[in-house]
C-alpha cells in the first residue's frame, strides 16, 4: 500500500499546474509554464519520497493546451531530456503515478464534438505518461460520464467507444464510481463487458450505492485489475462536517479513517487521499498505517 494525494503540495512555494488564457497563447508562454511544472513536479515528488509517500496524481495542467488545435509545439520533444529525468526518479523510487482528466472530458457523451474533444484530451494524458517511460500501472482515471436520460444505451456507448480507443490510452484508463450517476456497480458491468480496470472511490460510494459489502466491492474490483495493470488504487476523502452533501473533508478524520483500513482488510491497494489539504494529511495517514504489513516506505 502506497499512500498519494493529488496534483497540488500546499507546503512548498511552486505549484506544477500553473497556466494561461488561450488569448495569451506563445511558444514562449508555454515553453516558461511546463518548465515551470516539471520542476515544480520534481521538488514534489522529492518532497514526498522523503516522507514516504509513494503515490502522487500529476495534474492535468501539466502542459497548458496541450490538445487544444491552438497548441501544434513539440513540447514532448522540446522537453524529452526533463521527462525522462522525471521518469527515472519516479521509477527509481518505485513511485505510483495516476492523472484524472478534469468533468469536462466524457467519453460517452451524446455530443459528438465533446467525444473528440474527449479522446485528444485522453490522448495528451497518456502522452505524458508515455514521455515519463511509465509502464502500464501508472493511470487515467476518468468517470464513466452522462447518463442521459438513457442509462443503459450511455453504458453500452462508453463500451463500444472505449473499444475503439487507441491502445496508448486503453493501456492506462480506468473507470471510477462517481457520487451521482454510475455506481460500483454500474461500473463492474461495463467492465465485465470491456475489460476497463475499475478505481474504487469510498467517499462516492458512501453517496451512491446498492446496498454492497464493503469487502465484497474490494473482492470484485480486485479482480479487474491484471498483471500487467499493478495493484488496484483506490481515492479514499470523507464528508466535510457541516457543508452540502459530497464536500470533501479539509483534513483527515482518524476514526471515519482508522474504521476503513481496519475493514479494508486484507486486500492491499495503492491510496490516494482526496482531502483538502493534501500532503499534511497525506503524513499523518502514513504514522497511522506505518504498522500496516501492507504499506510500503520510501527505500532511501
Amino acid at each position: 500500500m502506497k499512500i498519494g494525494y493529488p496534483c497540488i503540495n500546499r507546503t512548498l512555494d511552486c505549484t506544477s499546474n500553473r497556466t494561461f488564457r488561450l488569448k495569451s497563447y506563445s511558444v514562449e508562454n508555454l515553453i516558461e509554464k511546463v518548465e515551470n511544472n516539471l520542476d515544480c513536479l520534481e521538488r514534489i515528488l522529492r518532497f514526498n519520497i522523503e516522507r514516504d509517500m509513494l503515490f502522487f496524481r500529476i495534474s492535468s495542467d501539466l502542459v497548458p493546451f496541450a490538445s487544444h488545435e491552438v497548441n501544434d509545439y513539440d513540447w514532448g520533444g522540446h522537453f524529452r531530456d526533463k521527462f525522462k529525468e522525471l521518469g527515472d526518479l519516479i521509477k527509481e523510487n518505485d513511485i505510483r503515478i495516476s492523472m484524472h482528466p478534469d468533468q469536462f472530458i466524457v467519453l460517452n457523451s451524446n455530443k459528438e464534438d465533446v467525444y473528440h474533444r474527449s479522446v485528444d484530451e485522453l490522448l495528451y494524458h497518456a502522452e505524458v505518461l508515455d514521455f515519463l517511460g511509465l509502464n502500464n500501472t501508472a493511470k487515467i482515471q476518468l468517470h464513466v460520464g452522462g447518463v442521459y436520460d438513457a442509462k443503459e444505451k450511455s453504458k453500452k456507448r462508453f463500451i463500444d467507444r472505449y473499444q475503439d480507443l487507441d491502445g496508448a490510452i486503453k493501456k492506462r484508463l480506468v473507470i471510477e464510481n462517481d457520487e451521482k450517476s454510475y455506481s460500483v456497480k454500474d461500473c463492474l458491468e461495463i467492465s465485465e463487458e470491456s475489460g476497463v480496470p475499475v478505481l474504487f472511490d469510498y467517499f462516492h460510494h458512501s453517496l451512491k450505492n446498492d446496498g454492497e459489502e464493503f469487502c465484497w466491492i474490494l473482492k470484485k474490483v480486485e479482480s479487474t485489475w491484471k498483471n500487467r495493470d499493478g495493484i488496484p488504487m483506490v481515492d479514499y476523502s470523507s464528508q466535510m462536517m457541516d457543508e452540502r452533501e459530497g464536500r470533501h473533508a479539509e483534513s483527515i478524520e482518524k476514526k471515519d479513517f482508522n474504521k476503513f483500513i481496519e475493514i479494508s482488510k486484507p486486500y492491499d491497494f495503492d491510496l490516494m487521499l482526496e482531502i483538502k489539504d493534501k500532503e499534511k494529511s497525506a503524513m499523518k495517514v502514513v504514522d497511522l498505517v506505518s504498522d500496516d504489513p501492507r504499506f510500503i516506505p520510501a527505500q532511501i
